[in-house]
Parts: structure tokens; sequence; C-alpha cells
């Protein structure tokens, strides 16, 4: 085999005999072997040259182990290090492996002990490739920058994101807490042509009041007690760029004038200067309220709604969107067993159900923690149900009180949610056989048809 086909490795210790040793060793196992006497000649390497493996000491001289792995990661290497230690530093390379080193070797060892640990980092590598592609092909197919959907409305709603994100137009996005509108959002920017600009994101509720102004336009010296230098506020940081105004409805009436003149005159003014800035800042808002019921409240200013309203995006819950539940979980089970080392998990088809089954009121952030919790607690390669929070293993539709949404007091909403469920469950129980489908529920074939295309359950 020739060595550019072979998987590199590089091994770094300060031992002669000992580099020379491994080299036979793994040159035996197939690998191609560069060797380095310590730790600052093998990040000149690894800069320089692209290595599979690092096999790399922790007891070194000039830069020893511990180092060079931090050197390393921040320099972006993305080589699987595993560390090898003396007696007496295994405490060591457990820290390491904190540090992002794959694994350790405790010293002496033996070939068949090195083998194992490169076949399990191989295996560990497919794996990762494996999934990169699987979730690329997620995406391609189902996504758009990191959001996985196959539900009409949601593939509706990325279409009108790569219509409208090239044109400088206000967008407002709509939906519940937890239904991915700041992802939405950053979707806007990066698959825009303001994508090189800032994407700078703020929660108009988390900001008191009488900070908001200074927050959004700046301030110069001087303007109030502890204004002790000048500072550029979020629209000027945004410039040539983004500004993503989240929970919009929780801005106070007494900002919201100020915010329309930016929007119509696009330049601001920071608080106590006497002069105007002109600013190039496309701007996205979110919010979970009814702006409409909050503008004949008088809660929000009408000529503003109407200014943030060009073009709106509603995000349906997750609940609407079931058939959604196992691209997300296998999304989320993709990113966080790449974060925690557990590559390669995948949902029992038990826990799936449960998944399935359940409301998700805090939709899919919600399903996004569960996951991530499960991940943690899971012990094989499958993710089961005893990995999932009790009050999915108890029936998360168990009340169907659990499927509204707290400030929804309509009941004809709530008798769409019923509906939908029922269809959704004899379906499920069906196979999809929408004639024996409507048997079960009871209604004519032609009924079912159309409130299948009503519910958007195609």
């Amino acid at each position: 085999m020739k060595d550019r086909e072979r998987k590199r490795i590089l091994v770094v210790d300060d031992e002669e005999n000992l580099r020379h040793m491994l080299r036979v060793m793994l040159q035996k196992l197939g690998y191609a072997v560069e060797l380095a006497s310590d730790g600052e000649e093998a990040l000149h390497r690894v800069i320089k040259d692209a290595y599979d493996f690092i096999l790399c000491d922790i007891k070194m001289p000039v830069v020893d182990g511990v180092e060079f792995l931090q050197l390393a990661t921040q320099s972006g290497i993305t080589s699987t290090i595993i560390m090898m230690s003396a007696y007496g530093t295994v405490d060591t390379a457990i820290e390491c492996m904190k540090l992002g080193a794959y694994d350790y070797i405790s010293k002496p060892f033996k070939s068949d002990e090195i083998a194992l640990v490169l076949k399990k980092a191989e295996e560990r590598e497919c794996l990762k490739e494996e999934n990169r592609q699987l979730q690329e092909a997620v995406n391609r197919e189902f996504g758009i920058s990191g959001i996985v959907s196959k539900n009409p409305v949601m593939m509706n709603i990325f279409a009108l994101v790569k219509k409208v994100c090239d044109f400088k137009t206000t967008v407002l996005i709509l939906g519940e807490s937890g239904t991915g509108k700041e992802l939405i959002a950053k979707a806007l920017h990066y698959n825009s042509i303001r994508r090189k600009g800032p994407f700078v994101g703020v929660n108009c509720g988390a900001i008191p009041e009488n900070l908001l102004e200074s927050e959004l336009f700046g301030h110069v010296k001087g303007a109030f007690t502890d204004a002790s230098s000048d500072k550029a506020g979020l629209f000027e940081q945004a410039d040539e760029g983004t500004l993503f105004l989240d929970e919009i409805g929780e801005m106070p009436l007494s900002l919201q004038v100020k915010l329309l003149r930016v929007l119509q005159e696009e330049e601001i003014r920071r608080v106590g200067a006497a002069n105007a800035r002109k600013v190039d800042v496309r701007v996205i808002s979110a919010t979970s309220r009814d702006l409409e019921q909050d503008v004949l409240k008088g809660r929000f200013r009408e000529d503003l709604f109407f200014r943030l309203n060009v073009f709106a995006l509603t995000l349906p819950p997750l609940r609407e969107r079931p058939e959604d539940v196992p691209l997300l979980v296998d999304h989320f089970l993709v990113r966080y067993g790449e974060r925690f080392g557990k590559i390669g998990i995948r949902c029992s088809q038990a826990a799936l159900q449960l998944l399935m089954d359940y409301a998700w009121p805090g939709n899919v952030r919600e399903l996004e923690n569960v996951i991530e919790r499960g991940l943690i607690l899971c012990e094989g390669m499958l993710l089961t149900p005893d990995a999932l929070p009790e009050k999915l293993r108890g029936g998360g539709r168990g009340k169907f009180a659990d499927m509204i949404p707290a400030d929804c007091l309509s009941l004809k909403r709530a008798g769409e949610l019923l509906e939908r469920d029922f269809i959704r469950r004899a379906l499920e129980k069906t196979g999809g056989n929408r004639t024996h489908a409507a048997k079960l529920l009871e209604i004519s074939h032609r009924a079912l048809l159309y409130k299948i295309k009503e519910f958007g359950m195609e």
C-alpha cells in the first residue's frame, strides 16, 4: 500500500527508543508514521501537514503533551489525538481528554492495546463521516441553514426565505416560543448578500427599559451618569449586516417611535449626541405575542407594526408538524453525539413512539433539550425510553389540555387540535390507509381527505 493511501500517524515522544519502536509497530499495522521529539516540533509538523492520528506523550521537555494539545486545538487541528501516559500521570491524561484528546494509553503498553485504541478511533472517524454525510443529505432534502423539516408549511417558509433573503425588506417572524424564530432569522441573513456582514441579535424583553435605548442606538460620553466613554449601539455594530430584534412585542412604547424613525430615515442618533449617523442595516424582528391584539389594546404602535410586518413568516408549533419529530431526533442525535463523544447512537422504536406521542408545548427547543439529556443518560448505542423524562414515559398526550398553548382560549382552535390528533392516530393505526382511517374516525373518506388537506397533513 502506498503511503498516501495509508492513515497517517505522528508519534510525539522525547524517548528515541520508544519513538522507533512505535514506528516499527505501527508500520506493521499498515500506518504511515512520522516522528517528533517534543511538542514544539510536533506543532510545526501538524500546522504544515495533515495527520489522521497523533500519539503524544504527556511528559516532555520544551512543550509538554498538555500544552501541545491546547495549542493544537487552538490552531484548529482536527486530528484525533491519543495521549500516552506513564504511571502517575493517568489523572493528567484524563484532564487531557477533557481538553479534547480522544483517549489515552498507559505505559508500558502492548502492541495489541495500541491497535485496539486506533481501531476504535478509526471506527469513530467513520461514524463521524457517515453522520456528516447523513446530515448533509437531510439538510439538502429537508432543510435550510440547519433547520430540518418535511412539513408542507415549513417547506413553504423555506421557499419564502430563499425568495426574500436578498432584499432589505423588514421581516416579522411569528410563532410560539421554541419554534425556531432565531434560526429562521439567521437563515435569512446567512443565505443573503449580507452574509459577510455581522448578524447581531438582541432580546428586547431581556434588557431593562432605561438601558435598551443606549443598547440599540449607543451613547456619547457624559450622556448619563455611567457613560464614561462613547459607545456604539447595536445598530452601528450591525452596519452592512442584519439586526435581529427578538421579542419585539416587549419593546416599551417610548422606544417604539424612535425605532420607527430609524427604520424610515435609516439613521440613528446616539443618546446625548447632537448629530445623526447613517446606518445600512437589514432589520428582522420576531415575537411570540399577538401584535395585532397588542395594537388594538394600545400596547404596540400601529405604524411600527405595519413597518415591521412588510413580510411576515408564521412558524407552526411542533405539535402541528409531527412528521418532523423523527427528522429532528436524528438531527439532534448527530449534533450532541459529536459534542459528547457518543457518535452513532440511534433512537429505539419504543422511545421514538413516546417522542411522537408527546404534545411538545415547548416546541423544537424542548425536543432538543430532551435529546441532549437523553444522550447524557444513554449507556448503549440505542436511546431507550429509560433515558427520557418521566412526563414522556407517562404518556405525553394523556391530557388533551397539554396540547393547547397556555394563552389559547379559542374553542375553534382547540377543536382543530383535537381533530388533527385523532386523524394522526387513526392514520398511524391503519398504516396510512385513509379509507380504513375514515371508518375508524366514523367520517366519510371525502371528509377525511378534506381535513388532511386543510391541516396540511398530506
